[in-house]
């Protein structure tokens, strides 16, 4: 089953794309319906919609828009066994209308992180976005529950001219707009 955990591996995957967009020229998900990673399941008559579908979704706004260099300051996470790696991966693009997206994920799957992004040449006065997250990194849409894991306003973001801070939560998805 498709879940949390597939959507934040999903966002990371598309943000190292992102930031390789001089070499990456074009990615997408070959299977889209009742294959590993699906984004969409279906049964009969009845159809759900997963965390990677919610992903792709989210991430749209990339399509077209001109990668933008970050810096983003970011506590560090270890995987079991691992070496510690920044707990925020993180894309910014400027599309065709002028909007500067971020994409932020926490891979944390226990703990939020508040993060501070310096974007360079880029002022905005506001910002605005949606959350992907669950109840916890395992959470998955059934059939009997379609909407456990779906996208939220999300309201933990402010900007102060070139600077953004933002509170992601746990094992979370965050796609901002600044404007």
């Amino acid at each position: 089953q498709n879940t949390v955990r597939d959507a934040v591996v999903a966002a990371t995957t598309l943000n190292i794309f992102h930031r390789h967009a001089e070499r990456v020229k074009l990615a997408a998900i070959a299977q889209m319906v009742n294959v590993l990673q699906a984004m969409i399941l279906t049964d009969k008559d009845r159809m759900v919609l997963t965390p990677t579908y919610y992903v792709f979704d989210m991430y749209k706004v990339f399509q077209g828009a001109t990668y933008l260099p970050l810096d983003v300051t970011s506590p560090q996470y270890t995987v079991t066994g691992g070496k510690p790696i920044a707990a925020v991966q993180a894309s910014a693009a400027r599309d065709t209308a002028g909007v500067v997206h971020l994409g932020l994920v926490n891979i944390d799957p226990t703990r939020p992180v508040t993060i501070t992004v310096k974007l360079q040449g880029v002022t905005a006065g506001a910002v605005s976005g949606r959350v992907l997250t669950g109840p916890a990194m395992n959470s998955a849409n059934t059939f009997e529950a379609p909407n456990t894991v779906r996208p939220a306003a999300f309201t933990a973001a402010s900007v102060k001219g070139d600077v953004l801070t933002a509170t992601l939560p746990a094992h979370s998805v965050v796609v901002l707009s600044l404007k």
